[in-house]
């Protein structure tokens, strides 16, 4: 069943209040290295290794 274009102006509106959209591009060859980590997905893997350093920063500066 194709997606109304009522919802698709809901989830643009849904996604434009809560989410930061951020275009990243990497070099050939970094996805699939990404994924053989075992990771669950490339969008979480890149949200988590950036938390990872965000931490770091912060911990780094409150010293």
């Amino acid at each position: 069943m194709p997606v109304s274009e009522a919802q698709k102006r809901a989830t643009a509106k849904f996604e434009k209040e809560r989410y930061d959209k951020i275009l990243t591009r990497f070099p050939k060859g970094t996805k699939e290295k990404i994924l053989s980590t075992g990771a669950k997905s490339l969008n979480s893997f890149i949200i988590s290794a950036v938390n990872e350093k965000i931490e770091k920063e912060m911990l780094e500066n409150e010293q």
